[in-house]
């Protein structure tokens, strides 16, 4: 198992740029009718895999490890040609036991069953047997590359704020150990010449956590390496939790300090404690800045995206409540007001397009999965050059495999 992040797998082929990530959804966006859909759609697969992680009692890490396989799976795959529920159901069983976590299989199966078939999802027949799950947790080790070692933000927001949170137990066995070479004591390679930590309250903390869980419902975790999304959810932090954000000293130069004399060198100790500077510490890292800048951009890009999708009774959003529990995040609520809309679903809108003060609902994109995969399946039933086109990838490469 790697246990650098620079000489690891995630490095050297999971980091990839818009471009690769724009060729692999070019078959999805023939059958939407806006882009935005697909980015609504990455929003919704991975609230379904947070529900059936926690349904399985996986830990946020396995959670975040089973988002990130679904990512990887997708880049050499489309949702109009697979069966995005059984991957996830095979996402969250393959990274139980890659985070040493393991669920049945049967577990697992009766989980998805039981989530899937509700009317959020409407998944009317989720296979029962649980050797089709067995099946497909090949298909997605093999399209993974057998790279199941994930590096996740929250060792190095844990390392860059570690005072605060040593005494922490379980919030340092949720982030895990994931690796050396993230550690501060390997110094100018990583951090620069930034001398110490940083101390967060408990509060911010917390805030800078669930922004990074937060940002696995983009596509972030397959375009930055996780110490850049660490460090913007620790700048997005000063930003958006209040308390914090007033710690932050103005930026004017310090006043001379007048010389001690031996006399009061004695007294040091008695006086009160340095103001920290997070501007200083965030100069001080070895990282560039308008690279975390952007990073920070595209979180609050996918809060306001997010802030259209909405959870719950339509009735309730309609009312500006707050959606089911669980589909908003507490530091989404910090960067974006609460607003109210109109629903957007299969049935109130068969065009599919969003307005600005439309929001949308899981209802409208489980019918426009179902609308992807029909056309697809139509478009490749009767091709342009009249010859069928068998649709089952798993079947083709069965064959290939002889």
């Amino acid at each position: 198992m790697a246990t650098d992040f620079w000489a690891s797998t995630h490095y050297k082929r999971w980091v990839v740029d818009r471009a690769t990530l724009k060729q692999a959804r070019a078959d999805d966006l023939q059958y939407v009718d806006d882009p935005d859909h697909l980015d609504f759609l990455a929003i919704y697969f991975a609230n379904a895999i947070s529900k059936l992680g926690k349904k399985l009692g996986l830990r946020q890490r396995a959670i975040a490890t089973a988002t990130v396989f679904f990512r990887r799976f997708y880049l050499k795959n489309s949702y109009c040609e697979t069966d995005p529920f059984l991957v996830i159901s095979a996402c969250c069983y393959v990274a139980a036991k890659a985070e040493e976590s393991p669920v049945h299989i049967k577990n697992v199966v009766a989980e998805s069953r039981s989530l899937f078939s509700q009317e959020t999802y409407g998944v009317k027949h989720f296979p029962s047997d649980h050797t089709k799950l067995a099946e497909m947790e090949f298909y997605l080790v093999d399209d993974l590359e057998c790279d199941l070692v994930v590096f996740h933000p929250y060792r190095t927001l844990l390392t860059l704020c570690k005072k605060e949170v040593a005494n922490n137990a379980s919030v340092e066995a949720e982030a895990g150990e994931l690796g050396v070479g993230l550690d501060f004591e390997d110094g100018a390679r990583y951090w620069g010449t930034s001398e110490s930590q940083l101390e967060l309250s408990e509060g911010a903390l917390q805030t800078a956590w669930f922004i990074i869980n937060d940002t696995y419902r983009s596509d972030l975790c397959l375009i930055h390496p996780p110490y850049l999304i660490a460090i913007a959810a620790i700048y997005l932090t000063f930003v958006l939790h209040v308390p914090t954000r007033q710690t932050v000293p103005p930026s004017l130069p310090a006043a001379p300090q007048p010389r001690r004399s031996s006399r009061q060198a004695h007294h040091a100790s008695d006086e009160p404690k340095k103001q920290q500077d997070p501007i200083g510490f965030f100069a001080g890292l070895n990282v560039s800045l308008p690279l975390i800048a952007t990073v920070a951009q595209e979180i609050l890009s996918l809060y306001a995206l997010w802030e259209r999708y909405k959870e719950g009774p339509p009735d309730a959003a309609r009312a500006g409540q707050s959606p089911a529990s669980g589909s908003v995040s507490p530091a989404k609520r910090s960067a974006t007001g609460s607003s109210a809309g109109t629903p957007m679903d299969a049935e109130d809108n068969a065009d599919g397009w969003a307005e600005e003060e439309e929001f949308v609902t899981p209802k409208f994109l489980s019918g426009l999965l179902t609308r992807m995969r029909e056309g697809r399946l139509g478009d490749m039933s009767h091709p342009a050059s009249g010859r069928p086109v068998a649709i089952n990838k798993m079947l083709e490469r069965t064959q290939a495999a002889g």
